[in-house]
């Protein structure tokens, strides 16, 4: 039976065996990495995974299975087993799903190149001539050590559920991270980022692959060479570039806002929410400058998808909206508890997890002014371009960044007195309020989001404006 077959199949079996709700999800997962260590190779190969996860609802509760054996006999059981999860659930208050249209569609990334058409060997050689670069563009002893992580990501899914939906999805998702160690005349700085596109091959071969970590390679470098202590006794103007204000829209608006923490059920593996002491709609957590946006349906955004794996279309969810909390990120169990919509944000790893509230892109909105004009408007304050670590509480309110490439701005111009390590340490709605301006510009950064247990890293991206202005900030002591 191919596995179309074998979904339909489990989806009848179910029915047959009295679940209120079924739904299958058959997920292909190839995955390759190429990594190098200054020069050398430590890592490289490919693992391909491939199973059915099964959930079930029956009696108000709910139970979920996963198996590798695609074979008629194995689905049954699967089945029978996840149904018999959720009657025994004997829950005080049963689970109710969302009402959600019937749809049956199939989307793809629309890719040039496939990473299969690629030869491991060229693939492996791309990540060489990256260090090769770096080697020959900076002196030897710039940065005595250099890590290189090369990711591709293809998978098929195939989702159907009793209601009538079905959607097949064919993704592709390739990405890089880089970790440098700076020497320079000031002491070392280490710094590590990555970048990513629903792409295929054609985006690692873009002259802008390697130029943008020679960009990055020599910010670390300036801060290196450059950076000094410095103390700040009073208030000043701060102005974050796209990954700070991509970092902050991610862990201060995203998180919180995700309705598993907020009904608590996420509670006990990552946290909860400060959502969870206002009302969503009404309470005001940021200036009217500020407006979050989680959208998945950005073309070639690291989190981008048109169905999220529920089968329920994907848009752009405002979770702040001109510093109001406008909408939290839910699927159908979550949307069903609160009485309202899913709004396509159910995401899973694979096959063998669960699909929960996830976010996908999220941003702070960009402005109307250009950086100039953000920055033109401040006396003394700082521009923070970039961090080199954060830390937030279980409730995602009291949260630290400290700066990295961050230097001085002095009567409407940045200086070229570099900070070292300069800390914002403010409460979430304490950041978002004192915002008074964000920039036209807007940029990206790749990151893997952790979240539930078993663990569910999922691919996102994290951006911004390339300039959100706060006012009168109390910058904290150097770490």
């Amino acid at each position: 039976m191919t596995f179309h077959d074998l979904v339909q199949h489990g989806i009848e079996y179910g029915d047959a065996q009295g679940a209120e709700y079924i739904e299958l999800r058959y997920v292909r997962y190839l995955t390759e990495g190429y990594n190098t260590r200054n020069g050398e190779i430590f890592a490289a190969g490919s693992t391909e995974t491939s199973g059915i996860g099964i959930r079930a609802f029956a009696n108000g509760g709910i139970g979920f299975v996963s198996t590798t054996i695609l074979e008629k006999d194995a689905i049954q059981q699967a089945v029978k087993t996840a149904i018999r999860l959720a009657q025994s659930s004997k829950r005080k208050t049963p689970l109710t799903l969302s009402k959600e249209p019937v749809v049956q569609t199939q989307w793809k990334v629309q890719v040039k190149i496939p990473f299969v058409d690629i030869a491991s060997e060229t693939k492996l050689n791309r990540v060489l001539d990256v260090d090769k670069t770096l080697k020959q563009t900076f002196d030897e002893k710039t940065f005595p050590y250099r890590v290189i992580i090369l990711s591709l990501e293809t998978q098929k899914k195939y989702f159907m559920n009793n209601e009538g939906t079905q959607v097949e999805a064919d993704q592709s998702l390739g990405r890089y991270a880089v970790l440098l160690t700076a020497q320079g005349s000031k002491g070392t700085e280490q710094r590590t980022f990555s970048r990513g596109s629903t792409e295929g091959w054609e985006w690692f071969e873009s002259p802008q692959f390697i130029q943008s970590i020679i960009h990055e390679a020599n910010d670390v470098k300036a801060v290196a060479d450059n950076a000094k202590n410095m103390k700040f006794d009073k208030p000043i103007d701060v102005v974050v570039g796209a990954e700070v204000a991509g970092i902050i829209a991610h862990e201060n608006c995203g998180h919180p806002s995700e309705a598993d923490r907020i009904q608590g059920r996420e509670g006990m593996n990552a946290g909860e929410s400060f959502w969870m002491d206002i009302e969503v709609g009404k309470t005001r957590v940021g200036s009217p400058a500020v407006t979050v946006i989680d959208d998945p349906t950005i073309p070639k955004s690291g989190g981008y998808y048109l169905y999220d794996d529920e089968g329920v279309k994907a848009r752009p969810r405002y979770l702040i909206k001109e510093g109001i909390a406008n909408e939290m990120l839910h699927d159908r169990l979550s949307a069903g508890k609160a009485g309202v919509r899913s709004n396509g944000s159910s995401r899973a790893t694979n096959y063998d997890r669960e699909p929960i509230p996830r976010m996908a892109n999220t941003y702070i909105a960009p402005g109307d002014y250009t950086f100039d004009e953000l920055i033109a408007d401040i006396k003394f304050g700082m521009f923070m371009k970039s961090f080199t670590e954060w830390n937030i509480d279980d409730r995602r309110y009291q949260s630290k960044y400290v700066g990295l490439y961050a230097r001085i701005i002095r009567n409407g111009e940045i200086t070229d007195e570099f900070i070292r390590r300069p800390v914002l340490e403010l409460t979430s709605q304490g950041l978002f309020e004192a915002v008074d301006a964000c920039s036209k510009g807007f940029a990206s950064e790749q990151a893997i989001c952790g979240k539930s247990d078993p663990g569910q890293g999922i691919p996102v991206w994290t951006a911004g404006p390339d300039g959100v202005r706060m006012r009168k900030i109390h910058l904290g002591g150097m770490s």
